[in-house]
């Protein structure tokens, strides 16, 4: 299950800003995702995007559903570019991550639509989880 809180906003950094080629007074969406299995959260992902790079319906679509950001954008053929990878706890991620991963998502144009900082918990390795 995917809980998302549509009302939470973390304002981006300008490193986040950076990343998605957008100046301080473009707008930019975000989206906290937590999956979780039962009662165990398995990842926290935190997710800028630039809603000018997106068509409506795909707007739409991020701010009335669960549906996965990913999912909603696959459409538009994009690429994953990975920026870091760790093994443990990156600065962003909450207390008992034991992987994290920051990735920007490029159109094949090259432009990017997204920041996405994943942090993966412990219970992934708990057994009896699945």
């Amino acid at each position: 299950m995917a809980d998302t809180d549509r009302n939470e906003m973390e304002a981006p950094s300008p490193a986040t800003r950076a990343a998605l080629g957008v100046g301080p007074a473009e707008p930019l969406a975000f989206r906290h995702v937590r999956l979780r299995c039962g009662n165990a959260v398995l990842s926290d992902a935190k997710n800028w995007y630039v809603p000018a790079r997106l068509p409506p319906a795909m707007n739409m679509a991020l701010e009335t559903t669960r549906t996965p950001f990913g999912t909603v954008v696959r459409p538009l053929g994009f690429r994953r570019e990975r920026l870091e990878s760790l093994r443990g706890r990156a600065t962003e991620c909450p207390a008992g991550t034991v992987l994290s991963h920051k990735a920007v998502l490029r159109l094949a144009d090259g432009q990017p639509i997204s920041l996405v900082i994943e942090c993966y918990t412990r219970s992934n390795l708990a057994a009896g989880v699945f």
